[in-house]
């Protein structure tokens, strides 16, 4: 979906395919026809876009043999679909029963991850619309914070300075831009934006910026303002914003509310989970360990790392961080000119949500996603964007 700003810019709206599941080429387009064009009619759109998640697997059938690109490209044409943004944080296995930690490797310090995010940015040059000269892709926020030292450190440094100048030359090459945004996240190297601000004034590249995603800067309490500002001040592009609610109980000393958080600690994703005390932020990896007894201070309120549907908080006592996110969108493309112009929406978790919230079979999967970028496009036309068809 795309939109014109006030000053006359084009800002793109998309939602993730991280929440269907494929690692192989013909997973991707089983993708296009059972998931993402529903989605599409569903919105009585003639275009709708779409941040692609590509594994492993389907790059690299994709980057060996430029005609199972170029079918690519036709495929999307056909469905009335298009790509001008990646998920590029997920290497493999996303949909597996179990991901947990698994999802931060490799990291920028392991040569593999260089490897594949260039060969994204090429597969991304040839996935652009036709009219469309800009693209960005979400990658990790370096590596999780264990096993994490100076060398590695520089490693990785170097790796993001190695793609930035692959991705000038691919500029020479294909007349496209692409640029890579690191994701905070909680629990990792990079968790929050100002974390972000010493690692990419080091790499010192336009190339290389933020990704802002809405439920990982709710989850770690940032204040938005504060947050953008002090990305703005220290020259950091947000290449990139995925649009997204983090799961927050008000009150979980009580036992109603750790009941009801308890539906949510589930064994396939990390759900981190953070609260601000006076000594600063408390957080544990998972949300089944801040509900083990005192892991976690429950004076305060508890926001946990789980993607909950936009349009639908959870049910009383809990609630989500929608707030956040308008604040956030506010600030980001609700001033005089888009600080970015790349949004997705990825919630990734609708078949982790409690089994009385899933979604029943790909009908009620497409509403619900339909549902989630009707609100953001409702978002963005308060804000004064006029929709393009």
């Amino acid at each position: 979906m795309r939109f014109r700003h006030p000053d006359g810019s084009t800002v793109h709206l998309a939602y993730c395919t991280n929440v269907h599941p494929a690692e192989t080429l013909d997973g991707v387009l089983a993708q296009l026809r059972d998931h993402c064009e529903p989605v599409r009619r569903r919105l009585g759109r003639d275009r709708l876009g779409i941040g692609l998640w590509l594994a492993k697997d389907a790059a690299r059938a994709l980057v060996t043999d430029p005609s199972a690109l170029r079918g690519l490209r036709c495929e999307l044409d056909r469905r009335g679909l298009e790509v001008v943004t990646l998920n590029g944080f997920p290497y493999e296995g996303f949909g597996a029963q179990e991901v947990k930690y698994r999802v931060y490797t490799p990291d920028w310090a392991d040569p593999e991850r260089l490897e594949h995010t260039t060969s994204l940015a090429r597969l991304l040059a040839g996935l652009l619309p036709d009219d469309v000269t800009d693209g960005s892709i979400s990658t990790l926020p370096l590596a999780w914070r264990t096993a994490y030292d100076e060398q590695r450190a520089q490693t990785a440094r170097t790796a993001l300075r190695t793609l930035a100048e692959r991705l000038d030359a691919l500029e020479e090459l294909t007349g496209r831009s692409i640029r890579i945004a690191l994701e905070p996240e909680p629990g990792c190297v990079v968790e929050t934006t100002r974390d972000a601000i010493a690692p990419l004034t080091a790499v010192a590249h336009d190339r290389v910026g933020i990704c802002v995603d809405t439920c990982h800067l709710a989850t770690s309490f940032e204040d938005p303002h504060t947050a953008l500002d002090d990305l703005t001040r220290a020259g950091v592009p947000v290449v990139k914003s995925q649009l997204s609610a983090a799961l927050h109980a008000e009150h979980p000393h009580l036992p109603e509310v750790r009941e009801a958080l308890a539906a949510f600690a589930e064994p396939r994703f990390l759900h981190q989970t953070r609260t601000a005390t006076p000594a600063g932020l408390r957080g544990t990896d998972d949300l089944g360990e801040a509900l083990a007894g005192d892991t976690l201070p429950d004076a305060a309120p508890w926001r946990s790392h789980f993607h909950v549907p936009l349009h639908a908080a959870p049910a009383a006592p809990l609630t989500s961080t929608l707030p956040v996110l308008k604040s956030v969108l506010t600030r980001l493309v609700g001033g005089p000119h888009p600080l970015t112009r790349h949004l997705e929406v990825e919630t990734y978790t609708w078949q982790a949500l409690p089994p009385e919230l899933r979604p029943r079979g790909r009908t009620q999967l497409a509403d619900g996603i339909a549902a989630e970028l009707t609100l953001a496009r409702d978002l963005l036309t308060d804000l004064g964007l006029k929709e393009l068809p």
